[in-house]
Formats: structure tokens, C-alpha cells, sequence
């Protein structure tokens, strides 16, 4: 497991398929505003090819500059290397980063917890029961503030990753338009575990796409979708 560009395990929610690199494994999601898509405290969601930025005032998120808490290379222990909590890696623009929460160092697909290839934005929780995090490819991870308070953005890039759902951006009904081949998958997920019992809500989307965000949800997923624009 950690293989640069390995496909991230399948879920399948109802009748809707998590799309390919939006795929997750596991049923260990836990809460923590996650809080991955995961931005900057200070609304931030949409991605920049190549890094971070600050905010700037377009009425889309942005990313802010944060201090990192590990590389987006490598294995790190929990409790050891790295500690339990909510962390955040933005500006991944190729979708080659790839993360996977394990609970044991064995390498075998029994110890894999949860997993995602990653463009834009990604939150993971990582348990405390959690032994081991996997990282390739990724920009460095940063740990996530949940008592940060934010300017939530009314619009958002579509193929951003994740949103931190009150403080990335607001609340409210949103719309993409123009999407094709069924590539727009979109989720509304309670917590950053990246388990199927965190999915409320999923598509995979041909043409215009609507989804009500709520208040109470904690996390939007977005990849491959046309920029949405808060309607509602």
C-alpha cells in the first residue's frame, strides 16, 4: 500500500458510485472538522496550481498560508510521528497525491482504514486507534484549527476537493453548470474519517448540478465539476 497513484478503494452509497479518485475505504471516519476536503482558517477552498496563497477578496475561497505539521512524503506513526487529530493538504493539482490511514504497518490491504487519491483540498481525521499514516505525493499537511473562524466563501472551485462546510464556505443551495461525461462527483459528508458512514449525500453528475449544503454538514467534496456558485 503507498504506491504513488494507487487507486483509492471503492464505496458505494444507495445507488450513486464514489467517483474513481474520490473513492474511499474503511468504516473508521470520525469526526473533527475536518474537517478534508480541508483551506485556510480564513475561508480557503480554491486551489492554486503549485502552492499556497493568501486570501484575497474574489467572493471565492482561497488558500491561506499555514505552518506545517509533516511532509506530504512519507509513513508516519501516530501518537509518535505524528499526533491524532484534523489535518489539511492543499494545492495538489495532478491528483497524484495519494494518503491512507492504517492500523498496522504490515502493508496488507486487511490494515488499510480509509484512503483518497487527492486534487485540490484534502481533510483527514486520523484516530487515535489509528497506527499509522501514509502520505505520497502531497503537498506538506497542516494541522487544522477547529476554533479558527473564517470568511465563508459563496463560491467555490469545482475541482477543488474539500470544503470545510462554515468556515471554506457558507451554507446554502449551490449550482454547477456545464458538466460532462459524468466526471462532477460532489459530497456532503459529516467528518473527515472518509468512511462510508461518513457520506450523507453523493452524485456523480452530466450537466447542471445542484446541491443544498447544510449548515450541519461538515465537509463538501468536489472534483471534476465546473466552478459552483451559491444560488440559494
Amino acid at each position: 500500500m503507498g504506491m504513488k497513484g494507487k487507486v483509492a478503494l471503492g464505496a458505494v452509497v444507495g445507488v450513486v458510485v464514489i467517483g474513481v479518485v474520490s473513492a474511499n475505504a474503511g468504516n473508521n471516519g470520525d469526526g473533527g472538522t475536518s474537517g478534508g476536503t480541508d483551506k485556510g482558517s480564513s475561508a480557503s477552498a480554491e486551489r492554486e496550481a503549485g502552492g499556497k496563497k493568501g486570501v484575497k477578496d474574489t467572493g471565492k475561497a482561497e488558500v491561506a498560508e499555514k505552518k506545517a505539521a509533516f511532509a506530504g512524503d512519507g509513513d508516519f506513526q501516530v501518537g509518535s510521528d505524528i499526533k491524532p487529530g484534523t489535518y489539511r493538504t492543499t494545492g495538489n493539482s495532478d491528483g497524484m497525491c495519494y494518503w491512507e490511514r492504517a492500523k498496522d504497518a504490515s502493508g496488507e490491504m486487511d490494515s488499510l482504514l480509509a484512503n483518497d487519491n487527492v486534487t485540490g483540498t484534502s481533510y483527514v481525521t486520523v484516530k487515535a486507534t489509528d497506527k499509522l499514516f501514509k502520505s505520497s505525493d502531497c503537498n506538506d499537511w497542516e494541522a487544522v484549527d477547529k476554533k479558527a473562524k473564517g470568511s465563508p466563501a459563496a463560491r467555490m472551485s469545482g475541482d477543488g476537493g474539500m470544503f470545510a462546510v462554515g468556515a471554506d464556505i457558507a451554507p446554502g443551495t449551490y449550482q454547477s453548470t456545464g458538466n460532462t461525461d459524468d466526471s462532477c462527483y460532489w459530497e456532503r459528508t459529516k467528518d473527515a474519517g472518509h468512511g462510508i458512514e461518513s457520506i450523507l449525500a453523493n452524485d456523480n453528475v452530466n450537466g447542471t448540478a445542484v446541491v443544498r449544503i447544510s449548515a450541519s454538514d461538515a465537509y463538501f467534496k468536489t472534483n471534476g465539476c465546473k466552478d459552483w456558485k451559491k444560488t440559494g
